[in-house]
């Protein structure tokens, strides 16, 4: 059984987000948090009685912050602002993003700086322990002030109100859920439904599963390529660290070892070296695999120091400051994370774009240095991968159109108090769609570059590379008469995904060095 992971001690780390989001690690809440979480609502129940108005405590929200509400009705403010918020519409948001969002959430409210009750903590915490997810809807958040519809949906099951998932994946009333699982439904008070729906927790945590992802599939990239080259006769010296030296970029310097190294001692590749190679240079696709690979990996490390940050945030407003201010803020917004999530969607789509060239190379028989047309096993009679091809191109002309920035798209709300959103929300939805686009388009290249690699027989890949080759033989056929290729390539796709691919090859080099 994993660790527990704990909240309120130390940041969480993005894999303590993965550990709970994906695979259901169990919550604790450190206790010293729930110390810190009970003094501060002391304040918050000072302010409650104070006859002044306070911002969030004892007003309306929104464009209707100037109206004071009394003692009587304050209860009833915070539900209705729940319920009201709660507006998402569209399909189901997948179970790892609303884990991460609640995780997340309950991150904040551990910080102190919100103002709720220790129950509201501890009921956040069983939830997640409990299995129980909140039904959330694809469409509702404008990412400002933050993911405030999605964030209601949860509130609201908390509430013990609208749907969620229990742990087996059925579909029940919240009040049903909770009950099983011995968990009170929360009755909100000053405060608290604000606190509950004021964060950028939706998109940080599709941000930090898709940053999970893709330090797989960097490597994966890296892996099909070396394939490709091999399979397609290119040369492995462009890739040679001194030639990486004189431009310093760190991605780029980590990519070419990887291809170096996965082509070590490749025979194929010194079958054609030498003076009697009559090619100068490879195409860019295959020659600037590092060049565009490295800048991918570049852009995610940007992108993981903007996520670190977030996960030592306290985004939530207003917010209680640590000398006991209760403080209008702008934190909610969320460029930070709409700007990394977006810049991710652009360098997903250029890493496959080159992918599915490399992977058209192999099938022209005017550019693929002596393999048959399409690899078929008879061309005319059969048609080999050449409609594999057409899928990868599909994906990756869906992803160009998924590059376009959201976060540059602002549509102001609640008459015009709202004026300018981030659309980080909708940034977060088409990036994991890239993602697995990307994913599915390097399993088409290594289907292909596999398939090639057996057609330079007797010339022998390296050792990497013939380890891929071999994990992909365990699941798919070699070279042969046309076939089903629908199942082969969802069968590599999922060796990719669970980072297989990347292991072998990996480990097979590792073991050379």
């Amino acid at each position: 059984m994993s660790t527990a992971v704990m909240v309120g001690d130390d940041r969480l780390t993005l894999n303590d987000v993965v550990r709970v989001a994906r695979h259901g690690a169990v919550v604790r809440i450190a206790p010293d948090a729930v110390a810190r979480v009970a003094a501060t609502r002391e304040l918050i129940d000072g302010l409650a009685d104070d006859p002044q108005p306070h911002y969030g405590i004892s007003t309306g929200f929104g464009a209707l912050a100037t109206t004071f509400i009394a003692s009587d009705r304050r209860a009833q403010l915070q539900a209705s602002l729940v319920r009201s918020h709660a507006a998402g519409t569209g399909g189901e948001v997948e179970r790892e993003v609303v884990r991460a969002l609640m995780l997340l959430r309950l991150q904040t409210l551990t910080t102190a700086r919100t103002g709720v009750r220790p129950v509201v903590v501890e009921t956040y915490a069983a939830l997640l322990n409990a299995g129980i997810t909140p039904v959330l809807r694809e469409y509702g958040s404008l990412g400002c002030s933050g993911d405030l519809a999605p964030l209601s949906h949860v509130a609201l099951a908390v509430m013990g109100e609208g749907d969620v998932r229990d742990q087996h994946g059925r579909s029940v009333p919240a009040a049903e859920a909770l009950a099983a699982a011995g968990i009170a439904p929360l009755v909100l008070r000053e405060k608290e439904g604000l606190a509950l729906i004021n964060g950028t927790d939706g998109m940080l945590g599709m941000l930090v599963l898709a940053l999970h992802d893709l330090e797989t599939l960097w490597t994966t990239a890296d892996v099909a390529a070396a394939i490709s080259v091999e399979s397609q006769m290119g040369s492995d010296a462009v890739f040679a660290a001194d030639l990486m030296a004189l431009r310093p970029q760190v991605g780029q310097a980590t990519s070419a070892a990887h291809l170096r190294a996965f082509l070590a001692g490749s025979p194929i590749v010194a079958s054609h070296r030498g003076p009697e190679c009559t090619r100068v240079q490879d195409a860019y696709s295959l020659r600037c695999a590092p060049q565009v690979h490295g800048a991918a990996r570049d852009t995610a490390t940007h992108a993981r120091m903007v996520a670190e940050r977030e996960l030592a945030a306290a985004v939530d407003n207003p917010v209680v400051t640590p000398d006991g201010r209760v403080e209008s803020n702008g934190n909610f917004h969320g460029a930070p994370v709409a700007y990394v999530l977006d810049f991710l969607a652009i360098a997903v789509a250029d890493v496959a774009s080159m992918s599915e060239r490399r992977t058209d190379r192999a099938l022209d028989v005017a550019r693929s240095h002596g393999l048959p047309p399409f690899l078929a096993d008879e061309a005319g009679v059969d048609s080999g991968l050449m409609i594999a091809q057409y899928a990868a191109a599909g994906i990756v002309s869906e992803m160009k159109r998924l590059a376009a920035p959201a976060s540059v798209d602002s549509i102001p709300s609640s008459a015009m108090q709202e004026d300018h959103v981030s659309m980080g929300w909708a940034a977060g939805r088409k990036l994991r769609r890239a993602v697995d686009g990307l994913a599915r388009v390097l399993a088409i290249e290594v289907l292909t570059g596999c398939r090639a690699l057996d057609l330079r027989a007797p010339l022998l890949p390296a050792d990497p590379t013939a380890a891929v080759r071999d994990l992909v033989r365990t699941r798919v056929a070699g070279p042969g008469r046309d076939r089903f290729v629908s199942p082969e390539i969802e069968a590599v796709t999922d060796l990719v995904v669970s980072g297989a691919i990347a292991r072998a090859a990996v480990e097979r080099a590792a073991l050379r060095a």
